[in-house]
């Protein structure tokens, strides 16, 4: 199939650049004594009305006829895709209207607008290559608006809006290049059906008008006598479906070149990185936030996903974010960082980020602060990265536009900050696209460009989640390392109690949308007070519980997420509730140094274990 497109393309080429040359001349010489002769030796297709040859004509008109296929398509192209695109990034109601506005457009046949619009701009070759393009238009729109829609929920966006990135870069960075396979080979295509509809504007009298010919003109006059001459009207038809053949194959063609390539994965070489320069430490708070709570209009009802969480970080300190699914983990996150799904909603009494009160700074200000002291360590690290953008290139996309870092100094921290993760070969890898990297390797690669601006605080929601073991210890040891060396407070969202008590100084333990708990993480295991929390503990596997013993779990299931009834969120599934429970909420309160708990009754310290069974549970 690749050698028949490369030899039919090559053939409409020459015939465009020669037909012009070599017959033009000829195809406008008239001849009074050849009027409307029938083919000949000398005239292979016949003459017309003036006595010109119809095969110089047929050759000259080549270029004509492919050029306004090509304009009109690109036009179009052009026009809807970038209507299209609009739709993955404006959002909410600008977004819905643009939709609107994409199904009334395609409410009406393409060609039946391309014939409106060529009598309303006049017949002749420029108004039938407009009126195509615009005709056209929604058509690209719609397959845009779909593929950008699968690209503008994905966290690779999501990290794109937190480093600030303007709409436009938005759109020519992340979501075009992400869909530029699939609209360049709807292209290629439309461009054949493009080279039909001309050739019928022309055929009705509404495209080329003499003087000028095209294919289609051709074969209009040709039609005249086709039941006596049929070749003079049979040629221009072959020119036209072999040209709009040749342009579905390269379509063809193309599609098979992408999968090819989606499959060549390169090798690794050793390369030599840069020692990298560590800044000092400083003291102080990073994230302060008090009574943030999210709601999310729904056709059902308002959810409330999250009720009043109250937290702060400090400069260095690794903070643990636990609960069970739809705790709200994950929203609180987005919330924090300005990423709330469309008509999802956040309101806080105080929301503090490096000093600054959010409600003080304009929308680019806030954007830029989360920009450059703000990083996001996805669950997914398959979806983390924009697949169809290089690994070098999304690594030093944010120093290089907000710090105005060279390309070539971009690259060197970029090479340094892989050397950290463990990952040698930095130059191969920068070269290298997400889906030729293993999990573990772009896991790390997300742990590295996320420490590329430096951050004062990381988002870490699920960075070990489908790892084996030994790649979550390396995982941890990475994000240990980073806040060590740069002073990055680390919020670490994770289901795995365990994981989270080795790992962090503090644990938030999330039920319902609140904290109910908030303890050192040395003290989840014998020290949790709140009934929920000393649950979850309690159904982590352990070493030494009686195999033939069922695991523990907690009974009953989370709160109604439309709901807003008064009382604890957990006393229908608590044994220890109590008739205050289900009236009235409790409130973080104070019952050690760095311990707080949302319960009305707390529960007493749970009593240590004993030295030999410590000793065989570590065993």
């Amino acid at each position: 199939m690749g050698v028949i497109t490369l030899v039919m393309l090559g053939s409409l080429a020459v015939l465009a650049v020669a037909g012009a040359v070599l017959w033009g001349q000829q195809a406008d010489r008239p001849d009074p004594s050849a009027v409307l002769r029938a083919p000949t030796t000398g005239h292979l297709l016949g003459t017309d009305r003036l006595g010109r040859d119809l095969l110089a004509w047929l050759l000259a008109a080549t270029w004509p006829s492919l050029l306004s296929a090509v304009a009109a398509t690109l036009l179009g192209a052009v026009a809807g895709i970038t209507l299209g695109a609009l739709t993955a990034e404006v959002g909410g109601r600008a977004a819905r209207l643009l939709g609107a506005l994409i199904n009334l457009l395609l409410a009406f046949p393409e060609l039946l607008v391309a014939m409106f619009l060529s009598a309303l701009f006049g017949a002749g070759a420029g108004g039938a290559v407009f009126a195509l393009a615009v005709a056209s238009a929604p058509g690209f729109a719609r397959i845009t608006q779909t593929l950008a829609a699968q690209v503008a929920g994905t966290d690779f966006m999501a990290a794109a809006r937190v480093l600030g990135l303007r709409r436009h870069r938005l759109l020519l960075r992340h979501v075009l290049p992400h869909i530029a396979e699939p609209l360049m080979l709807n292209t290629t295509v439309a461009a054949g059906s493009a080279l039909v509809a001309l050739s019928g504007l022309s055929f009705l009298g509404l495209g080329v008008q003499p003087p000028s010919y095209d294919w289609g003109l051709l074969l209009s006059q040709g039609l005249d006598r086709i039941y006596t001459e049929p070749l003079p009207a049979v040629a221009p038809g072959i020119a036209i479906v072999y040209a709009a053949v040749a342009f579905q194959l390269l379509g063809e063609m193309l599609a098979g070149a992408a999968v090819r390539q989606a499959h060549r994965h390169p090798g690794e070489e050793p390369v030599a990185h840069p020692a990298r320069t560590d800044s000092p430490a400083s003291v102080g708070q990073v994230l302060e936030v008090e009574d943030l709570r999210v709601v999310l209009p729904t056709a059902d009802g308002v959810i409330r996903p999250v009720r009043g969480v109250t937290l702060t970080l400090q400069r260095g300190e690794m903070v643990g974010l636990v609960g069970e699914s739809g705790s709200g983990k994950s929203l609180t996150a987005l919330a924090i960082a300005d990423l709330l799904p469309d008509g999802a909603r956040a309101t806080w009494g105080t929301h503090r980020f490096l000093g600054a009160d959010a409600d003080s700074l304009t929308r680019e200000e806030r954007r830029r602060q989360l920009a450059t002291g703000m990083a996001l360590i996805f669950q997914n690290p398959a979806s983390a990265f924009n697949p169809s953008l290089r690994i070098g290139t999304q690594m030093t996309e944010a120093v290089r536009t907000h710090r105005g870092t060279p390309r070539a100094e971009a690259v060197e921290q970029a090479l340094a900050r892989l050397q950290m993760v463990a990952l040698p070969a930095g130059r191969r890898l920068l070269r290298s696209r997400p889906f030729q990297l293993s999990g573990g390797q772009r896991q790390r690669v997300a742990i590295a460009a996320a420490s590329m601006m430096r951050p004062d605080l990381i988002i870490a929601d699920e960075p070990t989640t489908a790892l084996d073991v030994t790649v979550q210890r390396q995982i941890l040891d990475l994000l240990r390392r980073v806040r060590h060396d740069d002073a990055t407070a680390i919020l670490f969202i994770s289901h795995d109690i365990a994981l989270v008590s080795d790992a962090c100084d503090r644990v938030l333990v999330m039920y319902g949308g609140t904290i109910v708990e908030n303890l050192p993480a040395h003290e989840l295991a014998v020290g949790a007070r709140h009934p929920y929390t000393r649950m979850l503990v309690a159904s982590v596997p352990d070493l030494a519980a009686d195999p033939d013993h069922p695991l523990h779990t907690i009974e009953g299931g989370p709160p109604d997420p439309y709901g807003s009834a008064p009382g604890c969120p957990f006393h229908d599934r608590c044994p220890h509730r109590l008739d205050r429970c289900a009236v009235e909420s409790p409130v973080l309160s104070p019952l050690g140094p760095g311990h707080e708990v949302a319960c009305w009754q707390p529960l007493p310290s749970a009593p240590s274990r004993e030295p030999r069974e410590t000793e065989e549970a570590q065993k």
